[in-house]
């Protein structure tokens, strides 16, 4: 049971207590923003849909945003939600951007995930659903909760004020 639950990217029963077939479907949550399957495979690019709607993870130090400093706000790449702070950015090392807080408590989902014999907390967008990373309890204060994020779920919008050469540390 163990050697299909690796081979397959399903996830095992009782591991997305809200969600049934698709991390995407309507009957998730009324008040989730839907969108066509057809639609999200013509705009995303194939990995921004493997991520965001079949949970996947890109590899480490791999991403668009894993080293990137700049002053912001990190939206999701499919409802264009705002999710994090670059104000919450810190350097964690996993090779993945991470934030210790998220923009609005409300803004991101914990859901449990048990899949590959593991017990972690996903996190996903709460107004579309879509899956964005894991979150962990080994970041910094002051929460010392560590968002860890996949670069392909994320969009960053840059300040316009942060024209100075100052970007975020």
């Amino acid at each position: 049971m163990a050697l299909r639950m690796f081979r397959s990217r399903r996830r095992p029963p009782g591991s997305e207590p809200t969600r049934k077939a698709s991390p995407m479907t309507s009957q998730a949550s009324p008040a989730r923003q839907a969108f066509d399957d057809a639609e999200l495979r013509d705009r995303l690019t194939p990995q921004q849909y493997q991520v965001t709607q079949q949970a996947g993870t890109e590899r480490a130090f791999t991403g668009e945003y894993w080293n990137c400093h700049d002053d912001g706000t990190y939206h999701c790449i499919v409802c264009d939600a705002p999710l994090f702070s670059s104000d919450t950015k810190f350097e964690s090392g996993t090779g993945w951007p991470s934030f210790w807080e998220a923009l609005d408590e409300a803004a991101v989902e914990i859901h449990t995930d048990r899949s590959f014999g593991m017990v972690r907390e996903e996190a996903v967008c709460a107004n579309c659903g879509a899956h964005l990373g894991h979150r962990f309890g080994d970041g910094p204060r002051p929460t010392g909760e560590r968002y860890c994020m996949n670069s392909a779920s994320l969009r960053l919008e840059r300040d316009t004020d942060a024209d100075d050469g100052a970007g975020h540390g």
